[in-house]
């Protein structure tokens, strides 16, 4: 059947993106749903961090090392255990392509619990290896069950949350993810300082907290399974899934590679000042893993919409936007946060204050970080997941290189630069290989007016501070302000679409 004149019309613009308001509606929704999943990932990083002065005050430093040692072990193994089903369950309930929703997260779901069983076999069969690499004493053997326990219901908790995020649940995400914090903690103090159970009250405290968050995680999985699985279903997930585990430990790699090289090229003392003002410029990875969060599903269920590439290049728009100015700002400012002195005490001791010159280096690394994630949504719709492995690979092989041609001659600097090169070259990767497959149409004029923003106010910054003797501070909110003015001035947004979008309006 024809189309009438008025819904030609009206198709024409969703398809060339004249009609921004749908759109706007849908980055609202994104919007909406990252600030919660922001919130909670805030709240249960403050509850986790109480764990800190608990530890140090009832733990021996033999004790605490072992603790930090193990769970960097877990860190790893547990990429291992759910071999980036979570990914593939989001990807095939989208698409539907084969079997309904309820048949992906219950494919997704035995096939995790399988992997977990399997895996959990292993550990038991080398688990006098693994006592040892854990440093572990023969008291301390059934840390080893812990650990064993806490993965596996860790790894089986991954599809119902992954299932939470893929049906826009973020409050009940944040919520039961802030529950695990909390029954982590309470049950520290009861086992720890209660019953001095020492570091095997914490690993048991751990196990605890993880049983629990499955069990309220229980009903929601109970509901979703489906009463006939699909066959083809199972090699489908696997083949799409299993890219995102030597993906996941390349990104690994190259966020901690460099300290080992630091440490063996330049010392102890110059490692220890590096990874503080690493620690300072990580402040924008929040915004990544609060961005992951909300984006992959995001993509997923809007990628089949006439209008899915004009909308993702906007949504990229925005993360630059957003993601610029925090640089910018703390960029400016963090020098004066960290040597701010409360009561004698500075953010940043005094002997590390020479490493703060990374800090906009790490900074911007963590910013071309996140635009990774946007730059592989294509790869992701096409089912090019093993294309992947091949980026962040690369990636890992050049951050050694630069690491290890770096820093015996600029030291903490030559390790700021590594990791930002090898995010950039990973980025550059990622758009070609995506766009070869799924053409996102990105801003370009948008985002070349944001970098040469950007340049302007820092340039104008350094210039101004040169020439012309006038207070930092005062200089430095002058230059954000006028970045500011001028991502207004160049009418980035359509503010009509916007503002009806905020109000929920559809006139």
């Amino acid at each position: 059947m024809e189309l009438e004149p008025a819904e030609k019309r009206r198709e024409t613009e969703i398809i060339l993106g004249y009609n921004d308001f749908p759109m706007w509606l849908d980055i609202k929704r994104l919007g909406k749903e990252t600030v919660i999943y922001g919130i909670g990932t805030i709240v249960s990083r403050y509850l986790n961090f109480l764990l800190v002065p608990f530890y140090s005050n009832v733990l021996s430093l033999k004790e605490y090392g072992i603790l930090t040692n193990i769970y960097s072990y877990i860190a790893l193994f547990y990429v291992i255990y759910y071999c980036g089903l979570d990914a593939a369950y989001m990807k095939y309930a989208s698409s539907k392509e084969l079997g309904n929703e309820k048949q992906a997260f219950s494919a997704a779901h035995f096939m995790v619990y399988f992997l977990a069983i399997l895996f959990s076999f292993v550990f038991f069969l080398f688990r006098n290896f693994l006592a040892r690499q854990f440093l572990l004493d023969e008291h301390q053997a059934r840390i080893i069950y812990y650990v064993m326990g806490i993965l596996f219901f860790d790894s089986i908790s991954v599809i119902p949350f992954a299932s939470l995020r893929f049906h826009s649940r973020p409050l009940k995400f944040a919520v039961f993810k802030a529950l695990n914090v909390i029954f982590n903690l309470t049950l520290n103090i009861l086992l720890v300082w209660r019953f001095k159970l020492g570091i095997e009250g914490v690993f048991l405290a751990g196990l605890g907290a993880s049983f629990l968050t499955w069990l309220i995680l229980l009903p929601d999985i109970l509901r979703q399974l489906a009463a006939r699985l699909h066959r083809k279903l199972w090699t489908s997930l696997l083949k799409f899934g299993l890219p995102f585990v030597p993906t996941r430990f390349s990104l690994a790699i190259m966020q901690v590679i460099d300290r080992p090289i630091l440490l063996a090229l330049a010392g102890v003392t110059t490692a220890g000042i590096y990874e503080a003002n690493y620690k300072l410029g990580t402040s924008l990875l929040v915004l990544v893993s609060i961005f992951q969060l909300a984006w992959q599903p995001f993509v997923l269920k809007n990628a089949d919409r006439p209008d899915a590439k004009i909308l993702f290049g906007k949504v990229f728009t925005l993360l630059l936007m957003v993601g610029s100015t925090l640089l910018l700002i703390l960029s400016l400012f963090m020098e004066n946060l960290a040597k701010m002195s409360l009561f004698g005490i500075h953010l940043l001791g005094q002997n590390y204050w020479r490493g703060l010159e990374i800090v906009p280096l790490i900074l911007c690394a963590s910013l071309f970080y996140a635009f990774f994630f946007n730059f592989s949504a294509g790869l992701w719709i096409e089912k090019k997941t093993h294309i992947l492995p091949f980026l962040t690979g690369t990636g890992a092989a050049v951050n050694i290189f630069l690491n290890l041609l770096l820093i015996p001659k600029y030291e903490i600097l030559g390790a700021a630069w590594a990791t930002l090169v090898s995010y950039m070259l990973m980025d550059i990767g990622a758009i070609y290989f995506s766009q070869r497959v799924y053409r996102i149409q990105y801003e370009y004029k948008k985002i070349a007016r944001i970098g040469f923003g950007i340049l302007a106010s820092l340039g104008g910054y350094f210039l101004v501070k040169r020439l012309i003797p006038v207070n930092e501070i005062l200089l430095k909110s002058i230059s954000v302000s006028v970045y500011l003015v001028l991502l207004f001035s160049w009418n980035f947004l359509d503010f009509k679409s916007v503002c009806r979008a905020l109000s929920g309006q559809q006139g």
